[in-house]
């Protein structure tokens, strides 16, 4: 769809409008508070952009649903999907559905927007209670010969039944919180939690100038002024956020090396802008302005798995920003706009010629380099440093990572490469043997931070070694250095501490806001006073993250100063949770929070906040149920637990704490089969297995028991309460041999435990313990 375009004479005319509209009188005394102002009174002066901007995916991520703007059949078209039958029509200029409700009744549906255009096209239901929900049926945008021109369901494997979160009419699918921000402009949530009802605004339903470049009001009064010849010295022009186009002689090619160099640093902003659209995040400062630092209104998913491969490939819906802080283009200075023209979307080169924009054609384009036929697939740069992964069906997105195809790591740790797209036949072998052979000094003969981070996430034995490394070296990327403390926790020893104090006082603020990850959950006094320089860090996302580490330690091992530093922080955590006061996942964070500060009833109040606005949410259960168990009030925990099972009969958690409260209740029957169970569902959960090992040797099955410890000890070798089972469970039964083995393991990982190193002697001279 393309917008009506008036003369330039008309948008003269609204442009001087705007300006001599009372709303926009210059204030000659203090200047107003900057005000969103709408993209029309943008148009008149910037008419070259707003070209540009219009027909792009910003301008046409949200619109009213008319005519115009919806792409799909609505002409009786129909979808059928486990045994529901979608179906679609019009009436007039309304364009409805009809489908399954969240009564599991058929029902007629009017849509109210249209979300966004391509490749597919979403489309938005008012509810009551200010909500919208994204219908689960999206409309595939894509040419027909390409596969498209069609419904399709998003979750065309799986039976989402109304009540489940990612049923559309779901929480997952409410678009007031999962979408809205990033769909239009200056997106107000207004969330009431007393009504759980909203009441959203915005200032454009699209994403528009003031998306990006902030409120404009100061900008038309200073627009007004030059006019007038009376503007105000303002190297800003009256702009929030100062964004420039990029000079064209910022990069300058060194022909050494064939790859070019920044000549001046880039736009601070910039980043800070686009990210917070552009990455996994949790907010967490209430309507930010735009171009706030990314971390002083964000928190970044890190390198988890699920969302990235251990090496920091793309796995889950990440978008672009976890990945381009890896890439060394990112080091290099390179921002979104030298790639990308922001007002249009576009490409600023077409193919190859985007990436000689920086690197040498005469180097890098040509098969000396790409090792393929020039013009192939294989020899375009995307292909090999920026493969694709599809989401959402029909979505193909780039790793923005920008990274050397690696199939030695697919060799050894199980990470993919961009050769298996167009090579699966061949295998990583060939392809590892291949690359070695092109490039005999490349980046195969280099360790990786994908090897650390894998370790961390396997529990290897030389874990705790490799994630101290990684932690210390500056030149790794932030987010890999920070995805690692993240995982030092269960590993962490005195051997750490050097690598931990150094990122407290990392320059990279993503690095110190993960430090206080690896602090245990009953942090000891010294190391109190080790991290609570953190509460008083200026970067917001730092605070929080202090905050949340020390919420439960001991005051009395703060100074005045620091307790004083705490409160502040800790306000700024419940904030940073409440700017999702309409999920329940916050409250059962504020929740644990207050456990852990000894505020049971404050707990309480939190969970059952949680099950008000999702009865189903299991979480909020389980934690019910251990504060019952505190409370000495088992029998209704364990009721609340057999209500989460039968919920949620895959929730690892819910029975392992039903197992846990039947030993109390001395059903050990009932107790074993649920700790079984809960082993079985996660069987990468050291501590799940390690109850369920004790379980069957108290109840005389110690050859399992024996057979289940080893298991996870050789998936876990550092975790050290599977290894003071073997030894005891090995002894008690009197194979001393395997005792000593395991005694010795301990005694090599722990060795200033001079009680670990008297066990050994004991068992060394058959001595009972």
């Amino acid at each position: 769809m393309k917008s009506c375009w008036f003369t330039g004479f008309f948008w003269a005319l609204l442009c001087s409008a705007l300006l001599a509209a009372p709303g926009f009188a210059l204030d000659q005394g203090k200047p107003a508070e900057a005000a969103f102002v709408g993209a029309a009174a943008c148009a008149g002066c910037h008419a070259d952009q707003t070209k540009s901007w219009a027909g792009s995916h910003h301008a046409e991520a949200m619109q009213k649903a008319t005519p115009a703007t919806v792409l799909g059949d609505f002409n009786g078209a129909s979808l059928d999907h486990r045994g529901v039958t979608t179906t679609f029509s019009r009436s007039g200029d309304a364009f409805m559905v009809r489908t399954e409700g969240p009564d599991g009744a058929l029902h007629d549906y009017e849509i109210a927007y249209t979300f966004g255009v391509y490749p597919l096209q979403q489309y938005l239901i008012a509810f009551p209670g200010g909500r919208y929900q994204a219908l689960g049926i999206a409309w595939d945008s894509r040419p027909k010969d390409q596969g498209g021109q069609r419904w399709m369901h998003l979750y065309p494997n799986e039976t989402l039944a109304p009540g489940s979160p990612l049923h559309w009419t779901g929480r997952d699918q409410t678009w007031n919180y999962q979408c809205a921000a990033c769909h239009s402009t200056d997106l107000k949530k207004i969330y009431d939690l007393a009504s759980n009802a909203y009441a959203t605004s915005w200032s454009d339903v699209n994403v528009s100038c003031e998306a990006c470049h902030g409120p404009g009001s100061r900008h038309v009064d200073w627009a007004k002024a030059k006019a007038a010849g009376s503007a105000a010295d303002d190297p800003h022009q009256g702009l929030t956020t100062r964004l420039e186009a990029p000079a064209k002689d910022v990069w300058r090619m060194n022909p050494d090396t064939g790859i070019a160099e920044r000549t001046a640093p880039p736009n601070a902003q910039e980043l800070d802008v686009c990210a917070p659209c552009h990455a996994r995040r949790k907010i967490i400062a209430k309507d930010a302005p735009v171009g706030t630092p990314f971390l002083d209104a964000n928190l970044p998913a890190l390198l988890e798995p699920g969302l990235y491969h251990a090496d920091g490939q793309i796995d889950g819906e990440v978008f672009e920003y976890g990945s381009f802080l890896q890439s060394r283009m990112h080091h290099a200075g390179v921002t979104c706009s030298d790639c990308h023209e922001p007002h249009s979307l576009a490409l600023r080169a077409e193919g190859n010629a985007l990436c000689a924009q920086c690197h040498l054609p005469a180097k890098f384009d040509v098969a000396a380099h790409t090792h393929h036929e020039p013009g192939s697939a294989g020899a375009q740069c995307v292909n090999c440093h920026m493969p694709a992964k599809t989401y959402m069906i029909v979505h193909d997105r780039r790793d923005h990572s920008l990274r050397v195809p690696r199939p030695d790591l697919t060799l050894s740790i199980g990470t993919p490469n961009a050769c298996a797209a167009c090579h699966a036949d061949k295998g990583p072998e060939w392809a590892a043997r291949m690359v070695a052979e092109w490039f005999p000094g490349g980046r195969q003969t280099q360790g990786h931070y994908g090897l650390a981070l894998n370790a961390g996430r396997t529990g290897a034995a030389d874990a705790e070694q490799r994630l101290d490394q990684l932690i210390a070296d500056a030149g790794q990327p932030a987010i890999a250095r920070a995805s690692a403390l993240a995982l030092l926790g269960p590993y962490a020893s005195p051997q750490s501490q050097a690598a931990i104090e150094a990122a407290l006082k990392d320059p990279d603020p993503l690095v110190r806001a993960a430090a206080p990850r690896a602090l245990p959950a009953a942090p000891p006094p010294a190391m109190v006073q080790v991290f609570a320089p953190l509460l008083s860090d200026p970067v917001r996302a730092v605070r929080v993250e202090a905050a949340h580490a020390l919420a439960g330690a001991d005051q009395r091992a703060m100074t005045p100063e620091q307790r004083t530093a705490l409160a502040a922080a800790y306000l700024e955590l419940v904030d940073a949770e409440m700017t999702d006061a309409d999920r329940p996942e916050a409250h059962l964070n504020l929740g644990l929070v207050d456990m852990r500060r000894g505020q049971g009833a404050e707990a309480e109040a939190e969970y059952q906040t949680a099950l008000r606005l999702d009865p189903a949410f299991v979480p909020a259960l389980v934690n019910l149920a251990d504060l019952d168990r505190a409370r000495g009030a088992d029998d209704a925990g364990a009721d609340l637990l057999r209500k989460a099972v039968a919920l949620e009969p895959d929730n690892a958690d819910a029975h392992h704490s039903l197992g846990l409260a039947l030993v109390r209740q001395k059903n050990y029957a009932g107790a074993l089969a649920e700790l079984r169970k809960a082993s079985e569902l996660a069987p990468d959960n050291a501590r799940y297995a390690y109850v369920y090992a004790i379980a069957l040797n108290t109840t005389g099955v110690h050859q399992r028991a024996m057979e289940l410890l080893e298991e996870t000890h050789r998936r876990h070798p550092k975790d050290r309460d599977i290894l003071l089972a073997l030894v005891s469970i090995a002894r008690e039964n009197g194979d001393g041999a395997a005792a000593l083995l395991h005694a010795r393991e301990l005694a090599a990982l722990y060795p200033a435990d001079t009680q670990l190193r008297l066990l050994v002697r004991q068992l060394e001279q058959g001595q009972p313990q």
